[in-house]
């Protein structure tokens, strides 16, 4: 006799979730839970703002040299097209 485990399949939309253990503050778990709040789906969602921000900062110093020069070259010649422009 086998066993077989059945797995949920994420809605398309959707990224699969997984358990993780997650150390909170006592008192903001428990005023959390008092006040009915999804846990996991505030922290889900904080972490997916702050790991947007991480990734654009990131983006930012990894690209700092070719924006600088960009900009200089802006500062020295003018935008691209500028001469064209009708407004």
């Amino acid at each position: 006799m086998s066993t077989s485990r059945t797995t949920r399949r994420p809605h398309p939309d959707q990224p699969g979730k997984r358990v993780i253990n997650l150390s909170l503050s006592t008192d903001v778990l428990e005023a959390a839970r008092q006040l009915d709040i999804n846990i996991s789906q505030v922290c889900d969602k904080h972490l997916r703002k702050v790991v947007r921000l991480e990734q654009e900062h990131k983006w930012r110093e990894e690209h700092a040299d070719f924006i600088a020069a960009y900009n200089a070259t802006v500062d020295a010649e003018g935008l691209p097209l500028d001469e064209w422009k009708s407004f």
